[in-house]
């Protein structure tokens, strides 16, 4: 541990995702029970191609790789005080050769051939908030990581459609209250909703959550699975 904690810089510390591997967290960096919740809804089967799309600290990747052997996992953020905490808790877990940290704009991908086409699994837990709604006087990490001020939530669906390869799965999460708008910028993209499963803090309190699955190129149907 004296070895790990060495590579913190200032205001940084270690959170674990499991008993063996930590993700490092701070200024403005961090993950919550909705994190953990989709990295599990959203776990990779072995040997996989996988992306994060705005992976932040980069704790679904970890989490991903402590728990399942995916093969790579590009993990793209365009904070770059991110990346650099994602980037040395990947080393630090002994995953370099398996988590690749990209400073990226998601809408960008395209054009600069980041990651490959025709991955098989995407994830991204996205801004809940649009730009210019929700709570605001939050530092400049923090309103990128809650409002859409990079990128929209038809941004990332149209990027992950584009680098998916057919059959492929995307998932993510989101407010109940904007679960319209979700489908219908998946719909859009050419990724077929198949799986959500809302998520609430009581079993007598409303959804304050809900993961979601689309495949892209798949056939109409969604279930609705407990969680």
């Amino acid at each position: 541990m004296e070895g790990i904690s060495c590579r913190l810089n200032k205001n940084e510390k270690l959170e674990p995702v499991s008993k063996d591997v930590s993700v490092i967290t701070g200024n403005g960096f961090t993950f919550y029970t909705d994190t953990v919740l989709l990295a599990n809804f959203s776990m990779p089967e072995s040997g996989e191609l996988c992306a994060d799309f705005g992976t932040g600290c980069g704790a679904i990747p970890m989490i991903w790789c402590a728990r399942s052997q995916p093969q790579k996992v590009y993990a793209v953020e365009i904070q770059q005080c991110a990346c650099s905490m994602a980037r040395r808790s990947a080393e630090m877990n002994g995953f370099e050769n398996k988590i690749q940290v990209l400073e990226c704009d998601i809408k960008e991908l395209h054009e600069k051939s980041a990651i490959p086409y025709g991955l098989d699994r995407i994830v991204c837990n996205p801004p809940y908030h649009e730009a210019g709604a929700g709570l605001h006087g939050r530092s400049a990490e923090r309103q990128a990581a809650f409002h859409e001020t990079a990128c929209t939530f038809s941004d990332i669906a149209a990027a992950a459609a584009a680098f998916l390869r057919c059959g492929g799965r995307f998932f993510c999460c989101m407010r109940p209250e904007r679960l319209c708008g979700t489908l219908f910028s998946l719909h859009a993209a050419g990724l077929e909703p198949k799986r959500i499963c809302f998520v609430q803090q009581r079993e007598s309190s409303a959804p304050s959550l809900f993961l979601l699955q689309a495949v892209r190129g798949g056939k109409p149907g969604i279930k609705a699975e407990p969680v």
